[in-house]
C-alpha cells in the first residue's frame, strides 16, 4: 500500500471525514452558544459564549487545515480570539459593529479582560475533545508499512 495509505484509507479520505466531522462540530458549537443564549443570562452565558467562541474558531480551524495537530488547532483559535479582544481596546470593533450585525457577532464591541481567559479555557477545552477523539485506542494503533 501507498506510505499515505493508514488502515486501508488514503489521506484525501481521511482528511475529507476530518473536515466533515470538524464542520459538524462547529454547527454543534452554533447550537450550544444559542442555546446559553436562549436559557441562560448573566455571567454565565456571558462567558460560556466567550468560550464557545473560540471552540468554533477551533472547529473552523479543523475544517480549513484538518491535518493539523490539536494542539496547533487549539493555538491559532486562541490567538485569533486574544487578537480579536485586544483589537477591541483600538474601537475599531465598536465602529463596525454599529454598522453590521455580523461585525459585532465576529468581533464584539467592547474590551474585558477576564474574556482572554475565558478564551483560553474554550482552546483548552477544544484541545482536549480532539486530542481524544484523534488519538488511536489502546490496541487499535493504525496499520503502518512496517507492521505488514
Amino acid at each position: 500500500m501507498h506510505e499515505d495509505t493508514v488502515a486501508g484509507e488514503p489521506r484525501t479520505a481521511r482528511r475529507a471525514r476530518a473536515r466533515a466531522v470538524a464542520a459538524g462540530g462547529a454547527g454543534l458549537t452554533v447550537l450550544a452558544g444559542l442555546g446559553v443564549r436562549a436559557f441562560a443570562d448573566g455571567d454565565f452565558a456571558k462567558y460560556a459564549g466567550d468560550a464557545l467562541y473560540t471552540v468554533l474558531i477551533c472547529a473552523l480551524v479543523a475544517v480549513i487545515a484538518p491535518g493539523a495537530r490539536p494542539v496547533v488547532r487549539a493555538g491559532a483559535a486562541l490567538a485569533f480570539s486574544w487578537a480579536v479582544e485586544l483589537l477591541q481596546l483600538t474601537g475599531a470593533p465598536a465602529d463596525l459593529a454599529r454598522h453590521s450585525a455580523v461585525a459585532r457577532l465576529v468581533l464584539g464591541s467592547t474590551f474585558n479582560a477576564p474574556d482572554l481567559f475565558w478564551y483560553a479555557v474554550g482552546a483548552g477545552f477544544a484541545w482536549a475533545v480532539t486530542a481524544l477523539a484523534t488519538s488511536p485506542s489502546p490496541g487499535c494503533a493504525p496499520r503502518t508499512s512496517a507492521s505488514r
